[in-house]
């Protein structure tokens, strides 16, 4: 019986075979740009520099609201909040 190495996220296990045939790919070497191409992803970037998460406490009245206006105007609830701060802000 073959040795186990662990197991795939499909639940099969990891044998020697595989892990052959990955270090014999890997010998072979790998295109570069298409992995690079294949990683980008994630969330879009705000701002000019990595976006910080704030927390805060709402009352279930103001989160109602929050929730509300998110919906009629069909963005998120951080959109919301992000335009909501930089009104408040800019009119100070």
């Amino acid at each position: 019986m073959p040795q186990s190495h662990g197991h795939k996220e499909n639940g099969s296990p990891i044998t020697d075979k595989i892990i052959e045939a990955m270090a014999d790919k890997a010998e072979q070497g790998y295109d570069v740009e298409e992995i690079l191409r294949r990683r980008q992803g994630g969330r879009p970037p705000i701002g000019s520099a990595a976006a910080s998460v704030e927390s805060v406490r709402l009352d279930p009245e103001l989160k109602r609201d929050l929730l509300l206006r998110a919906a009629e105007e069909h963005i998120s609830v951080s959109e919301v909040i992000r335009r909501a701060v930089r009104q408040y802000l800019q009119a100070s």
